[in-house]
């Protein structure tokens, strides 16, 4: 799970270095430890910040981009507060998602087997009877979506008023896609002295009246760059691409063929169009998936698998159903449709680019929908690029053009290697002098006479070729005798049986025929 990882260095550093970093901001040595077990030199920023403060008992507000290490400002400082000796629940994570519920459970039995901390995940579209009989083992601490912690709750499965402990990840999706009421109604149910956290990578309307009314002097996370302030690391490189929407199929081939990226998420607005794409791309020959909102858990996590792991290249799926997928790596995301808005903006090109790593996001746009990158471009703050494949690269659109010209310089060794087409006879000096009026040589083998100029490098003008005199007469071919002139009388003979028919000229010419004597 890329959240929690840090960028890698150069050098792995010692376990005793990594283990006082973290034991600096007042971890534990086992959770200390582990860290450095995984790898984990130093915390990153929203760590270093959250960490001391949340181990107070303080409420919190944890705001960071995607990709810089919330999971774990969190969870850490939840695992070291909980009594692993206490058989009740003592924490709840809440989050969007039936993917991101199951990253956080990934995380907390990680980071929490060691301290004796059991988790259970109580999510939506798993089987409900099976979850039930994991809460008979009692766990400290529960993550799952909110309708169904909700649903545990009615049936007296899950009891609230011991809880000390609530998180509220991702809490402006959760808000927006309809799980303010549930919520809410798990909140008022809790221990009054709780300790409650709100965590997401950007802060709408809905968050901030959410953090009046259930948050008492929360630590807030300044936004340290302009970075943190939009909720994407400046890793990411923004661009679209200019096609018709029949072409757009192809246009996606053409990236993936061109660029092989180790693994794409491709978004789309309108769900119906899922079906549609997967079955164009798998007769393509690529190996793809999707994921739908209200796809099966079971079948869900078989997919995520699938496209961790490398078997699968392309993964298509919805706002909805994409939101808190964590995939470590993924270089690419590829926006079928323009993002609704700014919001769904950050959280389609935030899957890419996380923890320090470089990342490309492409929106496929129609002409008339080129505006759009302007107006998300203006929002973000972010600079948006038209970009185009030229020779497997994917190119700014003004290096693209520049490509394709041709150096004047080298243009006639060109032509003569017959790599590039002659100039067209428009641009041809003999075609132009004939437009002008100028005549061709005799010959045009024919090079024209110049004759010496007083001035040295100053070529003599040309005289035009004369023309000939009107009376003189064609020379007959070799061998043929040349014709007798008609006289006067031939000549009105000749005149007078024009247009005559055939007979009456046989009949004239007899007649004026004069026998030889």
């Amino acid at each position: 799970m890329s959240e929690h990882l840090n960028p890698p260095g150069d050098e792995k550093p010692s376990r005793a270095a990594a283990t006082a970093a973290f034991a600096a901001l007042g971890l534990n040595e086992a959770l200390a430890l582990k860290l450095a077990e995984e790898g984990i030199a130093e915390p990153t920023t929203v760590q270093a910040g959250a960490i001391p403060a949340l181990l107070t008992g303080r409420d919190g507000i944890l705001r960071s981009p995607t990709g810089s290490g919330k999971t774990l400002a969190y969870l850490l400082p939840i695992l070291q507060r909980i009594d692993p000796a206490k058989k009740e629940t003592q924490a709840v994570v809440m989050a969007p998602t039936q993917e991101l519920a199951m990253q956080i459970v990934r995380v907390a039995e990680t980071y929490g087997g060691p301290l004796g901390i059991r988790t259970v995940a109580l999510i939506g579209g798993a089987a409900l009877s099976r979850q039930l009989d994991r809460m008979k083992s009692k766990p400290q601490l529960v993550v799952g979506t909110p309708g169904r912690v909700r649903e545990v709750v009615s049936l007296r499965k899950l009891p609230l008023h011991q809880v000390r402990l609530a998180v509220v990840d991702e809490t402006d999706r959760v808000f927006s896609l309809g799980g303010k009421s549930d919520v809410e109604s798990m909140l008022r149910s809790m221990a009054k002295d709780r300790q409650t956290v709100f965590v997401s990578a950007t802060r709408t309307d809905a968050m901030k009246e959410a953090e009046s009314r259930w948050l008492r002097n929360p630590w807030e996370a300044e936004p340290a760059s302009e970075e943190a302030e939009l909720g994407l690391p400046k890793t990411i490189k923004h661009g679209y691409m200019i096609c018709d929407k029949r072409e757009k199929v192809d246009l996606i081939r053409r990236i993936a063929r061109n660029l092989k990226p180790t693994g794409a998420l491709i978004f789309v607005n309108d769900i119906e169009r899922i079906g549609e794409l997967l079955s164009k791309l798998r007769y393509e020959g690529f190996s793809v998936d999707a994921l739908y909102g209200d796809t099966p858990g079971k079948e869900r996590g078989e997919v995520m698998r699938r496209f961790r792991e490398g078997r699968t290249k392309l993964l298509i799926a919805s706002d909805v159903a994409a939101r808190g997928l964590d995939v470590p790596g993924l270089p690419l995301v590829i926006q079928y449709e323009p993002a609704l808005d700014a919001d769904h903006y950050v959280h389609r090109a935030g899957r890419t680019g996380r923890m320090g790593r470089e990342g490309q996001s492409i929106m496929l746009m129609t002409p008339q929908e080129t505006f759009i990158a302007n107006k998300l471009g203006k929002q973000l703050g972010i600079e948006f690029q038209e970009l185009r494949l030229r020779e497997g690269k994917l190119l700014p659109a003004s290096e693209a053009r520049g490509a394709r010209a041709v150096p004047a310089e080298p243009r006639a060794r060109a032509v003569a290697k017959g790599t590039e087409r002659p100039a067209a006879k428009a641009d041809r000096p003999q075609f132009k002098a004939e437009q002008t009026g100028a005549r061709k040589p005799a010959s045009q083998s024919q090079a024209r006479p110049q004759e010496p100029s007083g001035r040295r490098g100053t070529p003599a003008a040309v005289p035009a070729p004369a023309k000939p005199e009107p009376s003189a007469k064609k020379a007959p071919p070799a061998g043929q005798a040349p014709k007798a002139s008609k006289g006067k009388a031939d000549r009105k003979k000749d005149s007078k049986n024009k247009g005559a028919p055939r007979w009456l000229k046989e009949k004239r010419n007899a007649a004026n025929t004069v026998e030889p004597s």
